[in-house]
């Protein structure tokens, strides 16, 4: 039997190794697989079993919502629905230093409750946002900065993809994983409102104020009964109807394209184009993850399989290192390598290790799985390879370096690491909504 040392070096190593090459990523997992197989399975006779993991890893129910959601999300986009919930918070919130920063932050955390996608909401908020705050006269980091941390709020408030895929991949409730970021979403998004107070108050030329119409309140309130309240309806119907048990995360997520459908077809704003651009998109993604799952289950297995699973569970338990110390460790990994990979790609490498190390130190799953989501957030934002940080550059002005928008991202990351250490501190934060369930 070979030591698990060598054969985590050989399986993670080698992954490593694939995408440094170029490889894409599905394809990177295939090929160690295979390598995998013959060293640790049998050679041929494994491949049989290879095949069986990967059908059945994407054939399990646990992932039926992430094409329904995906779905829900982009119908939201291309409708035109989130243009009007935009403009009607910006005539709510009215006349207010830095109002447009307070608006992206506003939008994206209403957003990231309907589209559960972090890379729409970045792209919506960037195309939509960045021109009329460099018109206002907006310094890039007050007009960048919110929409990078706004989009990031999608990872962990509910409905969010990667926290099904998540729950699916580490085992953990789906339901109780969704609505366990609700609570920590919310205040993460009071964290960035009084970062961006602070910034202004700093730096008031940094966010210009300009000439705002007064609006009647009884207008504002018809603005707010029309616009907004009807999305609040279906965010609360989505998320609600999985805290109260009424339907599972699938049915929810049904339920959620339902409301969404019908909502833009009372807007008049239900055509072929958005239904079939909704699919399309959701179509793409689904294919994309589903290949990598199908890959990563046969890997997660030969690392079982090989005893590197067991083995550093061992290992990491024998250290002089207590729960807390271990969990920082696990977050310091997923910082460094999401600096070069993308986030599924960050869980299916290492979920099939932290999972049994997390189990074996009596973590509470769901509690756990929230702080690794909102590692997995800040990852989205870290230098180099931070995906929301190339869909930034891609909307922001001529001119502006991807240095530029990696800086005006960093006092958001701050904000979730600071969020982090308040779950680890007082984790009824994360487990008080799944304990009603």
């Amino acid at each position: 039997m070979m030591d698990w040392s060598i054969s985590i070096a050989i399986l993670i190593g080698g992954l490593i190794f694939s995408m440094g090459i170029g490889l894409p990523v599905a394809l990177g997992f295939f090929l160690i697989n295979v390598v995998g197989v013959f060293l640790f399975m049998g050679g041929a006779r494994g491949i049989d079993q290879m095949l069986s993991n990967g059908t059945m890893a994407v054939s399990t129910y646990a992932l039926a919502p992430v094409p329904l959601f995906l779905v829900m999300g982009s119908l939201f986009f291309h409708s035109g629905l989130a243009r009007r919930v935009l403009d009607a918070i910006d005539v709510l919130i009215g006349r207010l230093p830095a109002r447009l920063s307070y608006l992206t932050i506003t939008s994206g955390t209403v957003f990231a409750a309907l589209s559960g996608s972090s890379l729409a909401n970045t792209g919506m908020l960037g195309t939509l946002m960045v021109p009329e705050m460099m018109k206002r006269g907006y310094k890039k980091h007050m007009a960048i900065g919110p929409i990078l941390g706004s989009g990031g709020l999608a990872v962990i408030i509910p409905p969010s993809t990667l926290a099904v895929l998540f729950g699916s991949l580490a085992g953990i409730d789906i339901g109780g994983l969704l609505v366990a970021g609700l609570l920590p979403g919310l205040i993460l998004a009071i964290f960035y409102a009084i970062l961006i107070f602070v910034q202004a108050k700093i730096d008031p030329d940094a966010a210009p104020s300009y000439d705002f119409e007064p609006i009647p309140l009884s207008k504002r309130a018809g603005i707010f009964c029309r616009d907004i309240l009807p999305m609040v309806v279906i965010m609360m119907a989505v998320v609600g109807s999985i805290l109260t048990g009424f339907a599972t995360p699938t049915e929810s997520g049904a339920l959620g394209i339902v409301a969404v459908a019908a909502l833009a077809l009372l807007f008049k704003a239900l055509d072929f184009k958005a239904v079939r651009t909704a699919i399309a998109d959701a179509a793409r993604v689904t294919g994309m993850t589903f290949l990598l799952i199908t890959a990563s289950s046969t890997f997660a297995q030969l690392l079982a399989f090989s005893g590197a699973s067991s083995g550093l569970v061992r290992w990491a338990t024998s250290l002089d290192m207590g729960p807390t110390q271990t969990l920082l460790v696990m977050a310091l990994i997923l910082l460094v390598l999401g600096m070069f990979m993308d986030q599924v790609s960050m869980m299916l490498i290492t979920l099939p290790l932290f999972v049994p190390l997390a189990l074996s130190l009596d973590f509470d799953m769901i509690w756990w799985g929230l702080i690794m989501l909102l590692m997995l957030e800040v990852s989205f934002t870290t230098p180099p390879f931070g995906l929301l940080l190339f869909v930034m550059h891609g909307v922001s002005p001529p001119g502006t370096t991807l240095p530029e928008v990696a800086r005006a991202a960093l006092p958001y990351i701050l904000c979730v690491f600071l969020l982090i250490a308040l779950v680890i501190l007082v984790p009824s934060l994360a487990t008080f909504i799944p304990s009603l369930m």
